[in-house]
């Protein structure tokens, strides 16, 4: 499970509520791990913290509140901070592992330019990868075994390409949740510069 810690488009004081409770959440849950942070202008402050977690924290998802008096603006009388906890749906990794297993192997009639061979031997070859039913071929060779490894690097190809599609769209899915920070009904409340735990809403 993949969790953002947000700050959105909240002051400092919201990116120092970041840093704060994610620190508190990483000591009461050992098997949270942090992946990635975007540090923000003060120290252990951040605008967006990425967790990963191999449990269900989904109890965690909502927005969580921070109740401390401003020490970067004196005099302001503020002192309710807002951060938002999201569920980034995790990319769906393909293997990119080519097992002999996963294959259908299909070899077909070769059409077009190659010799007197044509529509005589079956040169051309269709592989289907069962996991993801992904199909290639190739018929751009003259024997079936080169149109095989052929097949085989555009499979491979397009495995790679699948993996790196998914790892976009979660970054764009972290990225759209970033701003969305719904103030009010917090489902958890820190208090203090010690980021004391004073409220969990129960599930």
């Amino acid at each position: 499970m993949i969790l953002q810690l947000s700050s959105g488009m909240g002051p400092v004081e919201c990116r120092v509520a970041v840093g704060g409770i994610c620190r508190s959440l990483l000591e009461e849950f050992p098997e949270l791990e942090m992946v990635t942070g975007t540090k923000g202008e003060v120290e252990g402050s951040f605008s967006s913290v990425i967790l990963s977690s191999d449990g269900d924290l989904s109890e965690l998802e909502g927005t969580m509140e921070w109740i401390c008096k401003s020490s970067y603006r004196p005099g302001h009388k503020r002192k309710n901070w807002f951060i938002d906890v999201s569920i980034i749906p995790d990319a769906a990794q393909v293997d990119e592992r080519i097992k002999t297993s996963d294959l259908k192997i299909e070899a077909f009639h070769s059409g077009g330019p190659g010799g007197q061979n044509v529509n005589k031997v079956e040169t051309g070859i269709r592989i289907i990868h069962l996991p993801t039913g992904i199909t290639v071929s190739s018929t751009r060779e003259r024997s079936q075994f080169m149109n095989k490894q052929d097949a085989l690097k555009k499979l491979s190809a397009i495995l790679k390409q699948t993996n790196a599609d998914g790892k976009d769209r979660q970054k764009n899915d972290a990225w759209s949740r970033h701003a969305q920070i719904t103030r009010g009904n917090p489902i958890r409340i820190y208090e203090g510069k010690g980021f004391k735990l004073t409220f969990r809403k129960e599930k």
